[in-house]
């Protein structure tokens, strides 16, 4: 887990034309996305459509991450961050994993970047044209100026939002790109949503916890 110093970050939302900034206490994140080792060490499950240990892990929905992070963090003698079944409630003051919010996410995607990328596109991520047609080992490419691998490109990743519930309910926000996705799609600002029972094999997760 890399530690994220407080700061503000501006999300932008394309399809509305808005903006917002949002303050961030410190957190920390992981480094890689959790990885199909990682995730069957801890509920002993293997939904990847392409095998690899060092794969992150897909065909996961953001139920099956959530799931995740409690799991993981029972193991670990830690409180979890998450309470409810249908109506999962985030217990902030919780020292478990968690999903980032979607502002960590694009703050520690950034790593003090304002472009749309925090490097050429073909050294820092996996997407449709240099994937090859499916993910890839984590932390193979080179990482942001924090030490972030694999923010965009390889798997998008799950954040805790709402992405907007007065028009899509309980979609939840997705950020990053993936393998499949044109060049587009991987850039810091780029927000997709879906909901949260769905599994597709180019989405993933990567966990933070609260504090520094």
């Amino acid at each position: 887990m890399i530690s994220v110093p407080g700061g503000r970050v501006t999300l932008s939302d394309r399809r509305t034309q808005s903006s917002w900034s949002v303050d961030l206490e410190p957190f920390r994140l992981a480094s890689e996305p959790v990885t199909q080792a990682g995730y069957a060490e801890v509920l002993g499950e293997r939904p990847s459509a392409s095998p690899g240990e060092r794969r992150p892990v897909d065909g996961v929905s953001w139920t099956d991450a959530i799931r995740y992070c409690n799991a993981r963090s029972l193991v670990e003698g830690l409180t979890p961050a998450y309470r409810g079944g249908d109506d999962v409630t985030w217990v902030e003051e919780a020292d478990g994993y968690r999903l980032p919010t979607e502002a960590e996410w694009e703050f520690a995607c950034r790593a003090g970047t304002s472009g749309p990328r925090y490097g050429p596109l073909d050294e820092i991520a996996w997407h449709r044209a240099n994937s090859g047609g499916h993910s890839h080992d984590v932390g193979e490419l080179r990482a942001n100026a924090w030490g972030f691998h694999d923010m965009l490109g390889n798997v998008w990743n799950w954040c805790w939002d709402l992405y907007d519930p007065e028009v899509y309910g309980g979609y939840r926000v997705l950020r990053g790109g993936g393998w499949f996705d044109e060049q587009w799609s991987c850039r810091a600002g780029v927000r997709r949503r879906s909901h949260p029972t769905f599994r597709v094999d180019d989405v993933g997760f990567r966990v933070a916890r609260s504090g520094s």
